[in-house]
């Protein structure tokens, strides 16, 4: 694979998309699913995933049980299907498919002509605005089975994990709306079972502040299970009967927010953003104990993998994620004040019960007048006060050598006096001129000579 493809280090890009849907015009929602699809090869992205029912639209009620509906959800299938042939992206759209006497509320994987598998939603809700087993069944019993359609077996589960052989790590698993509100999502059985890339196809209609529930969810799904969670709502064309709908898309890895889209959009919108793989795999192998609850609970329920070859680009397609100039400084100015005053009171609280173990002996500090010796002062005085002792407890030197500015000295000198600390002024130069004589370095006969020795005789100095 060509160097300069983010594939080729360990990235996928994916995508979550919502766009507007046609009630009970299956055909016309395959034609823009389609659309979208193409959009996304365009962009080289492997994973494109769409919202709950999209095929049909979520708000249908009991249309849903009429099979002239169900018919032309069918057909539509076989043209999303047809129209994927020559498309990167892996498709995984909604639809509510037939099987036996019951109807389920689907997630259909679909990769260059073929449909991979069926995800039933394991969990329907039937409480506040919801009354989905009115026409569904769920399919959390549906392990281990198929669905025929067009007189092919195609695999049928939740326990379906779908894995690229020439992408390493990409392996995808899919859950529907409903399942991450539950207390144990099938998602999370799945990344222990080894999937990295978590779906939720969604219709989810929006009410006030849930949206921020939503975003609870996922991240703590990415952060729980090391994992990339990819999050699609419906949105515009739904029934505004009595509920209304946000389209709602994010993309969330190991708890942290990769992209996300405007919410109630006027047209189709899309998160994409490439994941790092490479990364959720790395983590996993680090937290031996994500290994051990796959030991306890994984090893429970057996999961199938379908492979499939994704055959990614070889040419540079860029990196969709923003790289951080300061990772360890956040941008958010509320989240970055938190970080300083658990930084600061870790050192504060971490002095403060060294003294005590120690029998309370008086502090020595250098002051440079910088910015570590700076802080360091700074915490010290601080785990005084917290002590009950006086800051006089502290006894800070400044050492002065041959590269001190009267700039920095004065700094040392003004800090120590405002904390009020015990301060002096030890200087290092003859000290350290007597050293490098008695080396027999080129400083010591008076020459120039401003070299690595010549600064660790005076750092040796100052640590002494």
């Amino acid at each position: 694979m060509e160097f300069r493809s983010a594939y080729a280090h360990g990235f996928a890009r994916v995508a979550a998309v919502t766009l507007p849907v046609a009630l009970a015009q299956p055909a016309k929602n395959a034609e823009a699913i389609l659309e979208q699809a193409r959009v996304c090869h365009e962009e080289s992205v492997a994973l494109a995933v769409f919202p709950e029912l999209g095929l049909s639209g979520y708000s249908l009620e009991d249309l849903f049980l009429q099979d002239p509906v169900l018919d032309a959800v069918e057909e539509a299938l076989y043209a999303v299907v047809d129209g994927s042939r020559d498309l990167l992206p892996v498709l995984v759209i909604g639809a509510p498919l037939r099987k036996g006497n019951r109807i389920f509320n689907c997630a259909v994987i679909i990769h260059r002509g073929t449909i991979l598998g069926v995800a039933p939603k394991s969990y329907l809700p039937t409480y506040r605005e919801f009354y989905e087993r009115r026409h569904f069944a769920p399919g959390d019993d549906q392990r281990g089975q198929s669905i025929r359609l067009r007189e092919t077996e195609i695999p049928f589960g939740p326990d379906l994990i779908f894995r690229a052989t020439d992408v390493r790590g990409l392996t995808v698993h899919v859950e529907v709306c409903e399942d991450m509100w539950v207390p144990i999502p099938p998602s999370a059985e799945a990344s222990l079972a080894g999937a990295a890339v978590l779906v939720n196809i969604s219709g989810s209609p929006i009410t006030v502040a849930k949206s921020y529930d939503r975003k609870l969810l996922c991240e703590s799904s990415s952060s729980r299970c090391n994992a990339a969670y990819l999050y699609a709502a419906a949105g515009e064309g739904e029934s505004s009967t009595d509920l209304s709908w946000d389209g709602q898309t994010m993309i969330y890895e190991m708890g942290a927010l990769l992209a996300e889209t405007e919410r109630f959009p006027a047209g189709a919108r899309h998160s994409v953003a490439d994941v790092d793989l490479d990364l959720l795999r790395q983590e996993r192998m680090r937290q031996g104990t994500f290994d051990d609850n796959r030991r306890t609970y994984g090893d429970r329920t057996a999961y199938r993998t379908i492979d499939f070859t994704l055959d990614p680009p070889h040419t540079d397609i860029g990196l969709l994620r923003k790289v951080d100039r300061f990772p360890f400084v956040p941008d958010e100015e509320e989240r970055l004040a938190l970080d300083c005053y658990e930084a600061y009171n870790i050192q504060v609280s971490g002095l403060e019960q060294r003294l005590r173990a120690i029998g309370q002996p008086k502090i020595v500090i250098g002051v440079s007048g910088g910015l570590d010796s700076t802080h360091a002062l700074i915490v010290a005085a601080k785990a005084m006060d917290r002590l009950g002792r006086p800051r006089s407890d502290i006894l800070a030197y400044t050492m002065p050598g041959f590269a001190t500015s009267e700039h920095t000295k004065n700094n040392a000198t003004l800090l120590s006096e405002s904390l009020g600390v015990t301060f002096s002024t030890l200087d290092i130069r003859a000290a350290a001129t007597q050293m490098l004589t008695d080396m027999g370095h080129p400083f010591g006969r008076g020459e120039e000579v401003y070299d690595v020795t010549f600064e660790n005789v005076q750092a040796g100095l100052r640590t002494d």
